[in-house]
């Protein structure tokens, strides 16, 4: 999702439903505000997050949100759906208008997932070339061993997108359960790995994305604000 940048009188011509000679006019006279300040320029640069004001009225004030939810089993990671319960759905008393989701999770998987209205910041957070670490507790149909902790650390060979995975540590936790830490996010990629050794996955959950580690008070289907430091990142 791409922030949205775009000219202040591009923005102006098209909020107020005026012609561009008659937002000039606007801007020449001083009633425009941007950011606390008077603003003239018709070339100014802003974006969904730039506070602006006509005549001393916000015509937009909207701010930075940031949310983590306990993704509970058949919800779906998406804005909308027709057969699913949606994770946008759980943020009871959120404006949900442009929030988005950073990171999905299957709608049979659980754990951390990050909604935010600040496209910038869940770039940064998902990029390849950020290489924030994933945590996830994995639970398997069949027993594990010693040989997955070296075949995922290796990384794995995918042929239907001749691509190779980057290298994975794998935690045995018990007999039929394992931590897995990775920077990337394939498509089913955890799934797969294990599909290697034709073990089933029967249970996914995600525990931490970068510094953020999902909040052990939250019960499934809960969320609450991210603090200032889980923002920030690392």
């Amino acid at each position: 999702m791409q922030s949205k940048r775009s000219r202040l009188d591009q923005f102006l011509a098209k909020k107020l439903q005026l012609p561009k000679k008659a937002v000039r006019l606007i801007l020449l006279a001083g009633r425009v505000n941007v950011d606390g300040e008077t603003c003239k320029e018709m070339d100014r640069q802003i974006n969904e997050f730039t506070a602006i004001m006509l005549d001393g009225d916000f015509i937009q004030n909207q701010q930075k949100q940031y949310y983590m939810l306990h993704k509970p089993v058949g919800v779906v990671s998406a804005t909308k759906d027709d057969i699913h319960p949606t994770a946008l759905s759980l943020l009871a008393g959120v404006n949900i208008e442009m929030m988005h989701i950073a990171g999905r999770l299957d709608l049979n998987s659980t754990g951390l997932l990050l909604i935010t209205n600040d496209s910038q910041w869940s770039q940064t957070l998902m990029s390849p070339e950020t290489k924030v670490d994933k945590q996830y507790l994995v639970t398997l149909a069949n027993p594990i061993d010693d040989s997955y902790v070296s075949a995922f650390n290796q990384g794995m060979y995918f042929g239907f997108e001749d691509i190779t995975t980057l290298p994975a540590q794998l935690e045995i936790i018990s007999e039929y359960q394992a931590r897995v830490t990775l920077q990337e996010g394939k498509y089913h990629q955890i799934k797969r790995m294990f599909g290697r050794f034709r073990n089933p996955v029967i249970g996914l959950h995600r525990e931490s994305v970068s510094n953020i580690n999902l909040d052990k008070q939250l019960l499934a289907g809960e969320f609450r604000p991210l603090t200032q430091t889980e923002i920030a990142l690392k």
